[in-house]
């Protein structure tokens, strides 16, 4: 079954139309990541009157740290996409601003979208000034050593590991680099389109490990589509994956 990450519809329009609502409403929004965004702007298209708050100065969550892993990219014109919905669908957009109980009596009804915070692992010796949390990294942008240990092999440890390993300038938006990095002969004059140099993948800057408690294979609760190409980018790059661990401290 075919979905999408902010389009609840998707594959499913004639199931779930956009319908004027029946009984407008004056709703407020709290949170203006995926789930905010999504819900705000096919809210307001039915007609309810909308308000959108957000404790950042910037709309878009967690996809402001997902933009900025190698290959995901796209994000950013995701989030231009939303921008633009918000004014064409009306919704009254407050930034910076962190809502309080009170403020949101004035509303019909409240829905929160408010998102998550990382989960801190009961680790002995986790509060060190060494120990980064995915946070720490890639929103804030605190510096990282040359000697590199992940706890977690999700979703969040691979993408960490894709943006600390990555040297240099991502190639996902380049045709040309990326076609050399992966061995494709873009003038299709080798057979089955691949270049006899094979890939060309660049190694890590960094020695990266990536850890997991499971003894099953890292990374295996990656998207179908998706999860091999990041396992072969890492471990092309020299990032060692290691199973069935145990963490003491």
């Amino acid at each position: 079954v075919t979905s999408c990450l902010v389009n609840p519809r998707a594959c499913h329009e004639t199931k779930m139309p956009i319908l004027p609502a029946v009984q407008k409403k004056n709703l407020a929004v709290v949170g203006a990541g995926p789930a905010g965004l999504a819900f705000a702007i096919n809210a307001a298209a039915r007609g309810h009157q909308v308000t959108l708050f957000d404790a950042h100065s910037e709309i878009g969550g967690q996809f402001n740290i997902a933009k900025q892993i190698p290959g995901k990219e796209e994000f950013y014109e995701t989030l231009r996409y939303y921008r633009r919905m918000i004014e064409v669908t009306g919704v009254t957009l407050k930034l910076n601003h962190t809502v309080t109980a009170d403020q949101l009596q004035a509303f019909d009804e409240t829905i929160l979208a408010s998102g998550i915070v990382p989960r801190v692992p009961p680790i002995d010796g986790i509060d060190h000034p060494k120990v980064l949390s995915y946070l720490d990294v890639l929103r804030d942008k605190a510096p990282v050593g040359n000697k590199v240990a992940i706890i977690g092999c999700g979703g969040i440890g691979f993408d960490t590991a894709m943006y600390l390993s990555q040297p240099g300038e991502s190639t996902s938006q380049n045709i040309a680099r990326f076609c050399n990095e992966w061995g494709i002969d873009s003038s299709l004059q080798q057979a089955g389109g691949l270049s006899p140099q094979g890939m060309q993948i660049p190694r890590s800057p960094r020695q990266i490990v990536m850890l997991q408690r499971k003894a099953s294979k890292p990374g295996q609760g990656l998207g179908k589509t998706t999860g091999w190409i990041h396992r072969t980018t890492l471990l092309s790059r020299g990032v060692k994956m290691i199973p069935g661990v145990s963490y003491q401290k």
